[in-house]
């Protein structure tokens, strides 16, 4: 009824069709929620900038009955799924059991799993507490559009497939084509020259790891030049265990390939039926099984343009990335790296890269190589292919090593731009330092997007005292109060300033927030065993896991202080709003990094082992030498008693390092004098032994070394995000493994008498047992799981239908206040 009494309005007066479009889905969302149905719609997908131009061309081909018809088609999930689950009576065969380890792993990536993983079971919504979400983002508030994005321009035949079998797939792409790929693979290089996310790809015995999941833009491999015209490039299979971590966090799910395509269809008809590889080949975005929002990663003609002049600077490159917001300076700054490092053999200069490339990360909300609250300095040696939460850190000293770091302690810093300084400046000093090693070492700058207020005061600063050599900014719009000041920055330093357009997606399907919280878990997941080249990623919650028990104090005390940052916490809170949070693990190198006491009323001033001295003058660390020096300084002796002199033991006997009387807030530690070795979980203090329960995944033989050195190590809380994504791990868990207790049942429903009872009743008990675990896992601190269909819920299911879980950014181009610049 509303639908022809909305056709009449329509008849009645001439509207555009974007208008026409957008009033008949806001009459259907009206009818929906009216009759409150429980199945949910995947939304669909947004066009990108380009196709939107020709919207209203398209628009009038579509017809009031053709909407929802596609939308039912592409989107509708079974009601079952989320209003009950049904649990079939029946066994399970031995052949499952039986069944090889790596096709489970490869059959665990099925589309069926992956749309399953998507939706609550039994009415169960996982509610962590909420974290600081970005202000610049928001869910979609208009419906998205399905649209057949062009991603490959080489369609796969049996010409151009050279071999192909259940894990490996080669093939020829010709000159000037491109192929893209979903998922995770190796890469081999056989004939020609391939283009991947900057880097140019030479034949080579080298396999290259690339990540490419829906989260972002798909990397695309092109052929540069080629054998008879084309280039022979082998994908192969890789069982790194990122995939596992969708059993741990919702986001996770949904990112990597589901079903096989119609391409892998094509590779895979010699082999077994069912069989699927850890990628999937993409011609068009309506080939992906799950109908998620797809775009190839293209990179702008005055990004090419601009990446090629300065890498003609060679050994002499010191640049500094900056921008606004989601303008592209991190995908930029990663193509230059890639590009840098992977060199044509015959190029005008003849330069060959054997020093590296150090990249200096100052975005401690999104950093590349590490996790957030850290600034860093990186040696890198390989090009790498993927997104951050791919990388989360640099333990593997093949693709490249940390330098130095510095806990900043939030994932802006304008909460403390004096020490962001400091830091930023002593990782340069690093560099300078580097170069006595590696002469021909370039350097990139990753600046965050706090360009405006007193972060542009910073940036200009930076440009005039670093001694740079170009300066880069992310943003054709301006606005001139950012751009005039870095211009004339850039001419007092004598430098040249390249203003490049931003390249951004307008609609991503995860915030920020989210892409931090994926990073933070990847990193805590991640460990490097020494026999592989390759990072390998552990599905068991963080929780569960056997942490180190260090002493705070006693006999052989491993942790000599806690330091919190921002504002002052009773000393009688502090083990409280310690446990659960995520800690920086900062080494002391010298009494320097210490605050110095203000002298006591009572007491007259007097020099003691936080005051410098000639002494320490004279053993100060040389910044000139080689950072990675084991050579110990003398005074670094001193450093665990002034520190000790400098804490104040709480009940539990925590040593605290209690901030100055009358300040209010703690000072950092002086980056000169300390070093971040990363992050760490604390899981519980225990007052009795005096020991903290601490997750992390430094590597041991770090640690040990900084204590050898008799540095002190001080625990340093901050303010970047709670970690909402370890209290929910283990219930996502127990969730998962419920659904495979589940499907292990579901096939063998009413199967004949000859059925196996043992096995039946050995896999009804898994199912118990899994959920005994799910009731457990409710019970946990920090987290509420909602099992009904509230307000909250329905909010939820109208959120989906509305925008597919999709954020859409929204940018400020002009700030009146520094108060209104949410980095």
């Amino acid at each position: 009824m509303m639908k022809r009494k909305a056709e009449k309005q329509q008849a009645a007066a001439p509207v555009s069709a974007f208008a026409a479009r957008k009033a008949r889905l806001q009459q259907t969302q009206t009818v929906v929620a009216t009759e409150k149905t429980t199945h949910t719609e995947l939304a669909t997908e947004p066009p990108s900038k380009r196709p939107r131009r020709s919207l209203e061309e398209t628009q009038p081909q579509l017809t009031p009955e053709d909407v929802p018809n596609k939308v039912a088609k592409r989107g509708t999930v079974k009601t079952e799924k989320v209003t009950q689950t049904t649990v079939g009576k029946g066994a399970k065969t031995q052949s499952r059991k039986t069944r090889d380890a790596v096709v489970d792993e490869i059959e665990d990536q099925s589309s069926s799993d992956e749309s399953e993983e998507g939706v609550p079971e039994e009415n169960a919504v996982v509610m962590a507490v909420p974290g600081t979400e970005d202000g610049y983002e928001s869910p979609a508030d208009t419906p998205a559009l399905t649209i057949e994005f062009p991603l490959s321009k080489t369609r796969l035949n049996k010409n151009n497939i050279v071999y192909s079998d259940e894990h490996t797939l080669c093939v020829r792409i010709r000159e000037k084509m491109s192929m893209v790929l979903i998922g995770h693979y190796d890469l081999w290089v056989k004939r020609g020259v391939v283009s991947l996310m900057g880097a140019k790809l030479h034949p080579s015995p080298r396999v290259y790891r690339v990540y490419a999941p829906s989260t972002h833009s798909l990397p695309v491999i092109k052929c540069v030049s080629g054998v008879d015209g084309a280039a022979e490039v082998e994908f192969k299979s890789c069982h790194s265990g990122i995939y596992r971590l969708r059993n741990l966090s919702h986001l996770y799910q949904r990112i990597w390939n589901g079903a096989n395509s119609p391409a892998d269809k094509l590779s895979l008809k010699q082999v077994e039926q069912g069989t699927r590889r850890t990628f999937s080949v993409l011609h068009t975005s309506a080939d992906d099984p799950l109908k998620r929002h797809l775009r190839p990663l293209h990179l702008e003609k005055q990004w090419s343009a601009a990446i090629k002049t300065l890498s003609q600077r060679a050994g002499h490159l010191q640049v500094l990335v900056c921008g606004p917001k989601s303008s592209g300076k991190s995908t930029f700054s990663r193509y230059l790296l890639n590009h840098l490092l992977s060199p044509a053999p015959q190029t005008e200069s003849n330069y060959y890269n054997t020093d590296g490339v150090a990249f200096l990360d100052l975005d401690p909300g999104q950093p590349e190589f590490s996790p957030m609250g850290q600034v860093y300095l990186a040696h890198l040696r390989s090009p790498i292919f993927g997104p951050q939460f791919t990388h989360p850190s640099l333990n593997n000293g093949r693709d490249g090593t940390i330098i130095r770091a510095h806990h900043i302690g939030a994932t802006s810093p304008k909460e403390d731009p004096d020490h962001y300084v400091l830091a930023a400046v002593n990782l340069m000093e690093h560099y300078r330092a580097l170069l006595a090693t590696y002469p021909q070492c370039p350097l990139i700058i990753n600046y965050p997007g706090w360009i405006f207020g007193l972060g542009l005061e910073v940036a200009t600063y930076l440009v005039r005292s670093l001694g740079l050599s170009d300066v880069v900014y992310m943003s054709e719009k301006g606005p001139m109060e950012v751009v005039e000041p870095l211009q004339q920055a850039a001419s007092t330093a004598r430098i040249p300033l390249t203003i490049l357009p931003s390249q951004p997606t307008e609609f991503v399907s995860r915030s920020s927030a989210q892409l931090r919280a994926m990073q933070m878990q990847s990193y805590f997941h991640m460990s490097q065993p020494n026999e592989l080249n390759q990072p390998y990623w552990l599905e068991k919650p963080i929780f569960k896991t056997r942490p180190f028990h260090v002493r705070y104090a006693g006999p052989d005390q491993g942790i000599h202080g806690i330091m919190v940052l921002g504002s002052q916490i009773s000393p009688d809170l502090l083990a409280d709003s310690l446990e659960g949070t995520v800690v920086g693990i900062v080494a002391i190198e010298s009494p320097k990094a210490l605050p110095t006491p203000p002298p006591h009323p009572n007491q007259p001033p007097s020099a003691d082992e936080n005051e410098p001295t000639s002494d320490d003058v004279d053993t100060d660390v040389e910044m000139t030498s080689n950072p990675d020096d084991d050579q110990i300084p003398s005074e670094s002796t001193s450093t665990i008693p002034t520190l000790s002199s400098l804490t104040t033991p709480t009940k539990e006997n925590l040593p605290y390092l209690v901030p100055p009387p009358g300040t209010g807030t703690s000072t950092p530690l002086h980056p000169s004098h300390s070093t971040s070795l990363g992050l760490g979980l604390v899981h519980s203090i225990n007052p009795t032994n005096n020991t903290i329960a601490l997750s992390t995944p430094i590597p041991p033989s770090q640690l040990r070394q900084v204590l050898e050195k008799r540095q002190a190590l001080v625990l340093v809380r901050g303010l970047i995000d709670n970690p909402n994504w370890a209290a929910a791990e283990e219930y996502v868990s127990a969730k998962a493994a419920e659904r495979r207790a589940r499907r292990a049942l579901k096939p063998q429903s009413g199967a004949g008498d000859g059925e196996d009872e043992e096995s039946r009743a050995s896999l009804e008990a898994a199912l118990a047992r899994a959920k005994e675990r799910v009731r457990r896992a409710k019970n946990v601190p920090f987290m509420t799981v909602v099992e009904d269909y509230g307000r909250r819920r329905q909010d939820e299911v109208e959120r989906e239908r509305r925008g597919g879980g999709l954020w859409k950014l929204r940018k400020k181009a002009v700030v009146e206040e520094e108060s209104e610049v949410g980095y």
